[in-house]
């Protein structure tokens, strides 16, 4: 049992809550207006990210996700963090190596 104890600590955000929290983004993300909770939903998914193994995962979902969304604005997708008033050291990209830079933590 103690050998489970760390791996269950270990990510705490799943891909389903990753696609909860930037639902709202999805209009941006193929080119419309951006919603004030699409941002609220960013920021929210950035404070949750607090441990590698969180911003992983984050990364990871976001890497997959924009790579199925059908008619994804890219340059869109690059800039929502910024548009948003937040930082973080990857670009949101079917491309992105989210072992990169993960490690670093997010700056609002």
């Amino acid at each position: 049992m103690t050998a489970v104890a760390p791996f269950a600590a270990e990510g705490a955000i799943t891909c389903g809550m990753v696609t909860s929290k930037m639902a709202p983004c999805l209009g941006y993300l193929t080119g419309g207006a951006l919603s004030p909770s699409c941002c609220q939903g960013v920021e929210s998914l950035l404070a949750a990210a607090q441990t590698t193994p969180d911003r992983q995962t984050t990364c990871n979902c976001l890497k997959t996700a924009s790579g199925s969304i059908a008619g994804i604005n890219y340059d869109n997708a690059a800039s929502l963090p910024s548009t948003c008033g937040v930082n973080i050291p990857y670009e949101i990209s079917p491309t992105t190596d989210c072992t990169t830079y993960v490690s670093q933590l997010f700056v609002f």
